[in-house]
């Protein structure tokens, strides 16, 4: 919740109260927000309907999730960095659509700086995980198995160049070990193959892993992120065990740039109201799906996604080398 943190509690209150006041709802927004999901239903929407259908209550307008697939998350991206910023277009995602996708695909018309930051809502993380009937206990046996099998051990992931894939080959990349990449179409799918046998391993966010994980079918083995994740405490991080990879995946809500700053702060201090009152409830949904609020202001999400395209650029450089 870290867009409370920095207000003590009689500015916060005051800067809440002014933010959402009646004559501010009067001017914004006026009608139903369409919130772009670039991808099909089952993880981003997940990770971000907690808090956006409980936005519009203080908005006094329904945020509409709109799904457009494609292109790993371009095609939804391109149609919101294209449309009028009025505050009536925003979309949703992790850093995929955001930050990887333009960097990897030349074709793709936008970037990064096409979007204005609004706020990041929740924090999530991607996983190594292995069947739970694996001889893998450890990441380390993976790490020493590589080593005796270069290229002996398969992992999947959501698609090539997308988050997952990065991530992968960074970490082989870090432990100095060559894994080959099965990539899928999406989490779900890598995480039936390896249920099925026909992988070794996968990068998966944790949602589409979980119920597996809690099962059994699932054994996770390491997180990327800078701190352990709530929902899993006895899961290590990468950077914990030694290797300098991994940071939150963070999903939040981007509008189309030049969106008047009113705007953006009328949609912020609206998540920040949700927090402020109805998070631990949030936080319980999230849980389910092994993620947990994480609010953060326009520029401290501006920052967090300028270095996400650092991160991202150094690994396109591994896999294109």
């Amino acid at each position: 919740m870290h867009g409370i943190k920095g207000l003590s509690g009689a500015f916060a209150s005051f800067a809440l109260g002014l933010a959402l006041s009646a004559p501010a709802l009067a001017a914004y927004p006026a009608k139903p927000v369409q919130l772009v999901i670039p991808f099909s239903p089952g993880d981003t929407d997940q990770m971000l309907r907690p808090i956006t259908e409980k936005m519009g209550q203080y908005l006094g307008q329904p945020i509409v999730m709109n799904y457009k697939p494609g292109a790993g998350g371009g095609i939804g991206a391109a149609y919101t960095a294209s449309a009028a910023p009025d505050g009536y277009t925003i979309v949703g995602s992790s850093p995929g659509a955001l930050v990887v996708v333009p960097l990897a695909n030349k074709e793709i018309k936008y970037t990064t700086d096409s979007f204005a930051p609004v706020a990041a809502i929740s924090l999530g993380g991607m996983m190594i995980v292995a069947s739970g009937k694996s001889k893998y206990k450890t990441l380390a046996d993976v790490v020493a198995d590589a080593k005796a099998r270069p290229d002996g051990i398969s992992y999947g992931t959501s698609g090539a160049m997308g988050i997952s894939h990065l991530l992968g080959e960074t970490f082989a990349s870090e432990a100095r070990i060559q894994l080959r990449h099965i990539p899928f179409q999406g989490s779900a799918p890598a995480v039936t193959a390896l249920l099925g046998g026909h992988t070794d391993i996968a990068v998966s966010a944790v949602g589409p892993a979980q119920a597996h994980i809690q099962s059994g079918g699932l054994r996770p083995l390491a997180i990327f992120s800078s701190k352990r994740l709530a929902a899993y405490p006895d899961v290590p991080t990468l950077r914990e065990l030694g290797y300098d990879v991994g940071s939150p995946t963070i999903y939040g809500l981007m509008a189309p740039k030049d969106t008047p700053p009113q705007v953006i702060d009328t949609l912020y201090q609206a998540a920040r109201k949700v927090v402020a009152e109805q998070g631990d409830e949030v936080n319980k949904t999230l849980g389910t799906i092994g993620a947990e609020i994480s609010v953060l202001s326009p520029q401290e999400y501006g920052t967090y996604l300028q270095e996400q395209r650092a991160l991202f650029s150094k690994a396109i450089g591994l896999i294109r080398e």
